[in-house]
Formats: C-alpha cells, sequence, structure tokens
C-alpha cells in the first residue's frame, strides 16, 4: 500500500484544512468530541431516511376516518393539527386517493412487503458489511453507504413525480438502500469503539445512541411536513439529508486515533507516537501503522466469542419489537380512536414521535445502569421484561384520552428501546474488544454486524408479520409483540445467572472463601471468578 494513500486513507480533507489554517493539531478529547457528533449526525441521518415509508402508509392505503374538530394539545399545531371543514368535522382520509398497488385490498400485505424487503436485505447486508468494516476504511466505507442510501431513498420518492404503479420499482427501490444502509451501524460503533475505552463505555454510548431516536423524530416531522406537496417529497427531503451527511463524514470523520497520531484507548500496549503538529509526513507513517495493518477476524471465530450468540438471539425478538413501532406506529395511531375521535395522518406522525422521545431517556437509562451494575444482561433483561406489561397497558388504555397515550407511548418507548440501544452500542462494543482476542485482532465491526444482523432478521419479520396480522385486529399484534419481549429476556437467562453468580462471589467475605464448607481445595475455584 503506497504512502499516499495511507495519507489520503488517515486524514479527512477537512481536517487537513482546518489543521492548515489552525497551524497545528486538536487535542485527543477534541477528535473525541468531534467523532462523537460526526457518527451522532451520521446514524441520525440513517434513521431518519427510514421513516418516510412509515409516514405515508395511510396516504398510499387510505382509510376513511372522521376526524373531528378539537383545541389542539398539548402543543399547537405540532401534535394535534386537524384539517378541518364541513363544519368542524372532515372525512381525514377523503383528501389522499391512495397510490397503486398499495390502494387495493392488500394494501397492507404490500406494505408490509415493502418493509420486510428493505430490513431483509439490510440483515444480509449487515454480515457482509461488517467484516468489510473491519478491512476497509470506515471513513469512505461509511459514506458510500451514506450517499447510496440517499439515492435510492430519493429514487423511491420520485416514483411519485414520474407517476410510477409498478410494484417491482418500490420493492427493488427498497431493497437496494437496504443494502447500502447496512454499512451504517457496523461503521459507526466501530469508531466509537476505537476512539472510547471500556471505562463509562454504557453510559457514553447510551448517550450517543439517542441518534436513533434523534433520527426517527426528525425523520418523521420532515416528511410530515412535506406530505401536503406529495408523498415523494416525504421520501426525497431525508434522501438528501443523508447524502450531505455522507460528504460530512467524508470531510471530517477521522476513523482511527493512529491515523491523526494518538494511540488507540483499547490497546495501550501499542506503542503510536504522536505526531508533531504540522507535520503531515510522519502522520502519514503513523496511518500506515494505525488503520493501514489492522487485522480482521472471520465470521466464525467472532461467533464464538463468549455472549456474541445469546446476546445476538436477544436482539432478533427485541428489534421485532422495536421495529414493529418504528414502522407502523403512526399508522395505527391513525386507525385507532384516542379520546372517541381519530387523528390525522400528519398528526399521527408526529405524535409517534414521543416513542422515541421515551426510547432516548430509555438507552441512557440501560447505559447508566449497566455502567453501574457492571452487568449488561440483568439490564437488558430486566427492561425486556418490563416493556410487556407497559405494552399491554398502551393497548388497553391508550384510547383513553391524549394524555394517557403520549405518557403510556413514551413508557413503552424507555422499556422497549433501551435494551436495544444497550446491546447495539456497549455489548457490541465490549464483545468486539472481548480479552478472548488476545490483542492481536480487531473484531468491532464484525461482531457488531453479528448481533446487528441478527437482530435485522427480527426487525424485518416484526413489520412484515404485523401487515397480515393487523388485519384480525390490533389486539393479535400487541401479543405478538409481547411474546417477543418475553422471549427475547428469557434468551439472556444464563448470561443472568452468570454475572449474578460473579457478583456473589465477588462479595462472599475473603474468610468464607477460604473456609470453602471445610474443604480447602474449592478455594482456588471462588477465587477464579474475580
Amino acid at each position: 500500500m503506497s504512502r499516499g494513500f495511507d495519507a489520503v486513507r488517515g486524514t479527512p480533507p477537512g481536517i487537513l484544512l482546518i489543521k492548515s489554517i489552525r497551524g497545528r493539531n486538536w487535542s485527543f478529547k477534541t477528535y473525541r468530541y468531534v467523532v462523537l457528533l460526526i457518527t451522532f449526525i451520521a446514524y441520525a441521518c440513517y434513521h431518519a431516511s427510514r421513516k418516510p415509508s412509515s409516514i405515508v402508509k395511510s396516504v398510499l392505503y387510505p382509510e376513511t376516518v372522521t376526524v373531528h374538530a378539537q383545541r389542539p394539545w398539548p402543543l399547537g399545531e405540532v401534535f394535534m393539527r386537524e384539517e378541518l371543514g364541513n363544519g368542524g368535522n372532515v372525512t381525514g382520509r377523503s383528501k389522499y386517493r391512495g397510490w397503486a398497488p398499495f390502494n387495493g385490498p392488500d394494501g397492507t400485505s404490500k406494505l408490509g412487503e415493502i418493509d420486510v424487503a428493505f430490513l431483509a436485505c439490510y440483515s444480509m447486508g449487515m454480515y457482509l458489511a461488517g467484516h468489510l468494516g473491519d478491512t476497509l476504511d470506515l471513513r469512505l466505507f461509511l459514506t458510500t453507504g451514506m450517499i447510496g442510501s440517499g439515492i435510492f431513498v430519493g429514487l423511491f420518492g420520485m416514483g411519485y413525480f414520474w407517476n410510477v404503479h409498478v410494484f417491482g420499482f418500490y420493492l427493488a427501490m427498497q431493497m437496494v438502500a437496504g443494502l447500502f444502509q447496512a454499512t451504517g451501524w457496523p461503521s459507526v460503533v466501530a469508531v466509537i469503539g476505537n476512539w472510547f475505552g471500556k471505562r463509562k463505555r454504557g453510559l457514553i454510548m447510551g448517550v450517543w445512541n439517542a441518534h436513533t431516536s434523534v433520527g426517527n423524530i426528525s425523520g418523521s416531522l420532515l416528511a410530515a411536513s412535506v406530505l401536503d406537496y406529495g408523498w415523494g417529497w416525504s421520501f426525497i427531503v431525508p434522501g438528501g439529508l443523508i447524502f450531505l451527511g455522507g460528504i460530512l463524514v467524508f470531510l471530517f470523520l477521522a476513523a482511527y486515533p493512529e491515523d491523526v497520531g494518538f494511540p488507540c484507548p483499547n490497546d495501550p500496549s501499542r506503542a503510536v507516537e504522536t505526531v508533531a503538529p504540522n507535520d503531515v509526513e510522519s502522520q502519514s507513517r503513523t496511518s500506515s501503522v494505525g488503520s493501514g495493518t489492522k487485522r480482521s477476524v472471520g465470521l466464525v471465530q467472532a461467533c464464538l466469542i463468549p455472549g456474541v450468540i445469546p446476546f445476538a438471539l436477544c436482539l432478533f425478538f427485541s428489534k421485532l419489537v422495536a421495529y414493529t413501532f418504528l414502522y407502523w406506529l403512526p399508522f395505527y395511531l391513525g386507525q385507532t380512536e384516542i379520546g372517541g375521535e381519530y387523528v390525522s395522518v400528519k398528526s399521527a406522525g408526529n405524535l409517534s414521535t414521543l416513542f422515541d422521545v421515551g426510547g432516548i431517556i430509555g438507552g441512557i437509562l440501560t447505559g447508566y445502569i449497566s455502567d453501574k451494575l457492571n452487568a449488561r444482561a440483568i439490564t437488558a433483561a430486566s427492561f425486556m421484561y418490563a416493556a410487556i406489561p407497559s405494552m399491554l397497558a398502551y393497548r388497553s388504555y391508550g384510547g383513553m384520552s391524549y394524555t394517557v397515550n403520549i405518557v403510556l407511548m413514551m413508557i413503552v418507548g424507555l422499556f422497549v428501546n433501551g435494551p436495544y440501544a444497550l446491546i447495539t452500542t456497549a455489548v457490541s462494543a465490549d464483545l468486539g474488544t472481548h480479552s478472548s482476542l488476545k490483542g492481536d485482532s480487531r473484531a468491532l465491526a464484525t461482531v457488531t454486524a453479528i448481533i446487528d444482523g441478527t437482530g435485522s432478521v427480527g426487525a424485518a419479520l416484526g413489520p412484515l408479520l404485523t401487515g397480515f396480522i393487523s388485519t384480525k385486529g390490533w389486539d393479535a399484534v400487541f401479543l405478538m409483540l409481547m411474546a417477543g419481549a418475553l422471549i427475547a429476556g428469557l434468551l439472556l437467562s444464563r448470561l443472568v445467572i452468570d454475572e449474578i453468580s460473579e457478583k456473589a462471589a465477588k462479595q462472599m467475605p475473603l474468610s468464607d472463601a477460604r473456609q470453602g464448607c471445610g474443604d480447602p481445595a474449592t478455594q482456588p475455584l471462588l477465587t477464579d471468578k474475580k
């Protein structure tokens, strides 16, 4: 590999420009802040570009309901904007005639197939993307994925302006978009893992993981805000956003500390010499030592890391629940009476963002609690079990009033998105730098891909099943979601028991350990668990 290529690979052009203007390098702490900010924006753009399909479902497949005039609550027109007419009542979907081929009797099934096409390609692409992320330059890999995603999300929306009514067109656009979207998560988690050690990783990543909910919220608001101009704009605007995000990543994201002259915090034994402020040639040599010589691990080797398989299977069911809400909650809100009334399509999309507000709180809480307890499995399983009664309460009492609906929706978001956020961030980073790797290889992107790729299979299955099950009633859908949460928690039972046993052994007084129930030979067994 040539030294010139390493320099380009190691130093983003935007940072080179800033260094030439400032005349010196940033500090390690500054780089950390910049990396957190850019990866936050990047993955928020990914999620924002996934929201349009959930917002336009009720436009593509309209169902006539009556929307009554009422006093907007709680923040004026943001959440409860009504389309008034006919003396205070309006047929909520009368202005939308639907869009072939989604406006037929099998419309919900086709919408479910669109979702599963995207998520199936996303999950399959995740495994390959993880291995490539550990092999290729993460900055260029992430840039390519974001720009490609923006193009194909925008092309889906162009179907409106081109008057396309062929189901295969929309299916193909979603499938290709799903493949490009698979580049995102393994890359951003690997970048964060490269810059931050394990100390307080759960809290840092819990706060950082708010990008998922921020992206969902911004995507929903963007898509809903331009819906009246034609549903195609609901795809084009978020698609343009992620395209611009890709350019930002290319210009300013330093994927590896070694590439800008700093040692990796996860590998203190490596002697990486800090470069002088203006020594670009020295930085080029450091770059070749850093990103150019990283070793990747295979999928089989990564699967054998203790904890990878249980957490991957848990995430399968956790994302099944989370992504069902992601793709179907606006549709559910538009089809369900709240306080004896229905909300408009735009209001349903805006209202659904409060689920993600709860998700932000849940992600931070799980990260903080798991750091304090040093127990990732116990924290994740507890939240999954708590999600079951919260979903039951939301289905049973969410229609009483807007206040009750919003409060219960945020509680559901907290318990559903909390463990999902923990597993896909801190847990993946922990396992990607596991001690069993002995420091001789890096598996961050590969482990992240295995865990999130398996979870994404569940994410594809949930919305697909919902498209069929919802025709039999929403009670059946919520029953499926509660069963998924229960199974997710149970899959971590072995790890939960191990964590409890380890904590019990550590808290046992040393004198008791020496007694060993009368047998001194048991002492090494107890101390080995520390």
